[in-house]
């Protein structure tokens, strides 16, 4: 369907790939990141860490040979009020160095769109190696993060922090099943993907290829695992070790400060290193010197595109006064309009909108990363009324910033 939708517009044949091509897909990807192809023994782990879902390829007209693909996974993303919405997870998004800018990714990108509102999924994620790319596509800024330090000299518990339960260190297989089922209990903020079988055969690669010896700990509360983190030391010789933290997911402040508190206590480690976290992460009050902790970026994490904006409107709750919005969406028509936005759910409505806005920023304050007011100050809104800016604000607001914390 998608050679016949799109292949017709141009010289080249947009299809999904066979298993059999995949690899051929995978090195295509890592051409374009400039990395090495996959070897005969690499193969077997990097196919067992692909996630299900549909390799796309736009393949050159009169050659044959593949000069573009995008790959996608199914997931679900928590939203604001706890429910969790159908997502595409985008990722392995490459062109062929002497074929870009010749429509290629445009290409890609609207068939990959179209083939997954014909899946059901109500929305698109990734994560942009390059961010001036896909704003054109519709997607826009959904969550953020952070990376920070820690010198561990200056780090200690203040006396009144939360106490946790018990830490134990486990071996890397055990630890990987025990982190996929304690997961779920710790995906609770918005914008955060549940992450598929392929996901977890991922990290598995990830911890193989870490330079340092790799620890894996679980925290383990009255209900059982309710949070765990995988690190690796870096130590040279002569010279201060740094621990470097892959992932850490807690299911609330008394696993957050145990596992925090074990990795303090970890010796000949002089600093922590803890990268993509959320940006209200507060570390720095559980210590008695707040500057133990050194904020080194901030950074976009999350890319989100709204593929059916009636129903993703519908399946986040709101707070304050309802607004009508109007939506304009230059790839998938079918969502352009007005909605009532409110308390009492989203709808399409013909009554006059107070603001105006296209699909990408409607992602960008959809999970509440970005308040409205701001994109009206900067451009990327426009209102009609007075006070309609802030009248956003409060009905998009969210308890805490959103954050992904699953890179793909």
């Amino acid at each position: 369907m998608l050679s016949e939708m799109i292949g017709g517009m141009t010289d080249h044949d947009v299809r999904t790939l066979a298993d059999d091509e995949l690899r051929t897909a995978q090195d295509l990807f890592r051409s374009t990141l400039h990395v090495k192809p996959i070897t005969d023994e690499e193969w077997p782990q990097v196919r067992a860490a692909v996630q299900d879902g549909p390799t796309l390829g736009v393949t050159d007209g009169e050659s044959g040979a593949l000069i573009g693909t995008a790959r996608s996974f199914e997931s679900a993303m928590t939203l604001p009020g706890g429910a969790g919405v159908p997502i595409g997870g985008v990722t392995h998004v490459g062109v062929r160095a002497d074929r870009t800018r010749r429509g290629v990714l445009t290409e890609l990108m609207h068939a990959q769109l179209t083939d997954l509102a014909e899946r059901g999924m109500v929305a698109a994620g990734l994560h942009a190696s390059e961010t001036s790319i896909y704003g054109r596509f519709g997607y826009g800024v959904a969550t953020c993060a952070r990376d920070y330090t820690v010198d561990r000299r200056f780090a200690r518990f203040r006396s009144d922090a939360p106490v946790g339960g018990r830490v134990e260190i486990r071996t890397v297989e055990a630890a990987i099943e025990l982190f996929a089922d304690a997961y779920p209990r710790t995906a609770t903020r918005p914008g955060m993907l549940t992450r598929p079988a392929g996901w977890w055969a991922q990290l598995r690669r990830t911890l193989e290829r870490q330079d340092g010896p790799v620890t894996a700990i679980t925290h383990e509360g009255a209900d059982g695992v309710d949070g765990y983190a995988v690190y690796s030391v870096d130590r040279p010789q002569p010279g201060p070790a740094t621990l470097r933290l892959v992932d850490l997911q807690c299911a609330g402040p008394e696993s957050f400060a145990g596992l925090w508190r074990y990795l303090l206590s970890v010796d000949l480690v002089h600093d922590i290193t803890a990268s993509g976290r959320p940006l209200d992460e507060p570390l720095e009050l559980l210590l008695t010197d707040p500057r133990a902790v050194s904020t080194i970026a901030q950074f976009d994490d999350l890319w989100l595109r709204l593929i059916d904006v009636p129903t993703a409107l519908a399946m986040r709750t709101y707070a304050g006064e309802s607004l009508v919005l109007d939506v304009t969406d230059p790839v998938l028509p079918g969502n352009d309009g007005c909605y009532r936005v409110g308390p009492d759910g989203a709808a399409r409505t013909e009554d006059p909108a107070a603001l105006h806005l296209d699909v990408d920023a409607l992602a960008m304050i959809y999970l509440g990363a970005w308040r409205p007011s701001q994109l009206v100050d900067t451009g990327r809104v426009r209102a009609s009324t007075p006070g309609a800016a802030r009248q956003a604000d409060r009905l998009f607001a969210t308890s805490a910033p959103p954050w992904c914390g699953t890179f793909f």
